[in-house]
């Protein structure tokens, strides 16, 4: 099974001056803080140990540009740490932000062999890189490495079509407790706590830009939340939401 067959999806090259460490076989994986999450879970420890001689760590800085949109796309990576910014370039140069992939995340399924968008470190991120080549042969071995991919690829259908509702239909005030919502159920899953907290790597412009509104009327929405006692904000993008439930009802268009 080749990966152009599973689906369209999220890319990332590797550019000069990045950190590349090899992987030291299955031990690496085995500690590693996302063994259960993303693409390594649907893997046994034997599985995981082919996988992990396949894949080389990279290290990534702020603010550098991963990929270029129309490169070719011979790379796969799984990320272990860290937010990357994903987002479409019009030929005058504005571009619009499509989504922020983290932790668990795996990056580089396509239906074309060039990447269809740029992508950019919004923080210190590290990667697992495949290369496509080797990916194509591990998946070939492990059925259940292809299914996950498969589920992936569903995943990032329905966040395309969400987004497509988001951008079309929905209120300001209801698309920023969309994203806030979205980075809860990011971060916690199903196991949503009472109050949920939250650390924003990304600048409040990257999120006007990925919500399609003015980086005033974010903030004018933020207050407007704040006021309402919807949230709370603390230094360093740090948000606290004490009823996680409401900022859902809200986020549906039910209030």
């Amino acid at each position: 099974m080749s990966v152009s067959a599973l689906t369209a999806g999220n890319s990332l090259s590797v550019p000069k001056r990045i950190v590349i460490a090899g992987m030291e076989g299955c031990r690496a994986c085995s500690v590693c803080e996302v063994r259960a999450h993303g693409i390594c879970s649907a893997l046994n420890d034997d599985e995981l140990s082919q996988l992990a001689q396949a894949a080389v760590r990279v290290t990534i800085p702020p603010g550098r540009q991963l990929i270029e949109e129309g490169s070719p796309a011979d790379e796969f990576f799984n990320i272990t740490a860290g937010t990357v910014k994903l987002f479409k370039s019009l030929p005058d140069g504005r571009r619009q932000i499509t989504g922020f992939v983290g932790i668990g995340h795996f990056l580089g399924l396509a239906v074309s062999d060039r990447y269809a968008f740029g992508a950019e470190a919004i923080d210190q991120v590290r990667l697992c890189r495949f290369s496509r080549e080797r990916l194509e042969t591990v998946i070939d071995e492990f059925p259940r490495l292809e299914r996950r991919l498969r589920n992936e690829a569903a995943n990032e259908l329905v966040a395309a079509q969400d987004q497509m509702l988001l951008l079309g239909r929905k209120t300001a005030r209801e698309r920023v407790a969309s994203f806030l919502y979205g980075q809860i159920t990011e971060l916690y899953g199903d196991d949503i706590p009472q109050t949920a907290k939250l650390h924003f790597p990304m600048t409040r412009a990257d999120i006007a830009d990925f919500l399609g509104l003015t980086v005033e009327t974010v903030s004018r929405t933020i207050s407007g939340l704040r006021r309402e006692g919807l949230i709370t904000t603390g230094a360093s993008h740090e948000i606290t939401v004490p009823s996680p439930s409401r900022l859902r009802t809200i986020a549906s268009g039910e209030e």
